[in-house]
């Protein structure tokens, strides 16, 4: 029980640590929750601080829940796939930059991949799939909100359907599928008032 709950906290920690933040205030001079949607995720990153810094804060996002799940793996194996989903909802309410964070896309993505390393090696449809499907929606529609929403719901339905977990991982995909889906709920206003911004470095639309 002392290890689970170590886990539990060490995770809700590394997703704490605001890296859009760090690398902001270090690199560039810039608090990022001044500007922009104030948003400490990769999206307000690239429209701040341009797309190295976007990379990076993906990079380093993804690589919380990773972080997690292996140090999960080894103190207490059977918390795996809750260690992410804390570590997704630490980075979301982070401890260190006063319970205001980003909206868990990155971090997801570093779920996924842990998923398939520390428990069902469906590197395709657990990582590879949704990373595609990410890429080709914002392809067509230049919506970063869309193109995540969509993409980690259909892993949910993946994950139940073709990879057959059991069923409370499908069910922790579920649940951060529907935090994401909150964490977007002013997108989705804007998304249905044809009013959601569109990225720009893909240039237009293909039609």
């Amino acid at each position: 029980m002392f290890m689970n709950i170590l886990v539990l906290v060490l995770s809700y920690l590394f997703g704490s640590i605001p890296w859009a933040l760090v690398i902001g205030k270090v690199f560039y001079g810039k608090d990022i929750r001044q500007y922009g949607s104030g948003n400490l995720g990769a999206s307000n990153s690239g429209r701040v601080l341009g797309k190295p810094a976007a990379i990076a804060v993906t990079v380093l996002d993804g690589g919380k829940a990773l972080i997690s799940m292996t140090v999960a793996h080894f103190l207490a194996p059977d918390m795996v796939p809750y260690a992410g989903l804390v570590c997704c909802l630490g980075h979301c309410f982070p401890i260190f930059a006063n319970f205001k964070g980003g909206k868990a896309v990155a971090t997801a993505y570093g779920y996924f991949l842990g998923l398939a390393i520390f428990i069902n090696q469906a590197w395709f449809w657990q990582f590879f799939f949704p990373v595609i499907l990410f890429f080709v929606i914002l392809y067509i529609c230049r919506i970063v909100s869309l193109s995540s929403m969509t993409a980690v719901g259909a892993e949910v339905l993946v994950n139940w359907l073709i990879i057959r977990d059991p069923i409370q991982i499908t069910l922790c995909l579920l649940v951060l599928w529907l935090f994401i889906c909150y964490r977007h709920k002013d997108n989705i206003k804007r998304l249905k008032e044809g009013k959601e911004s569109t990225i720009k470095w893909m240039g237009k639309r293909p039609w």
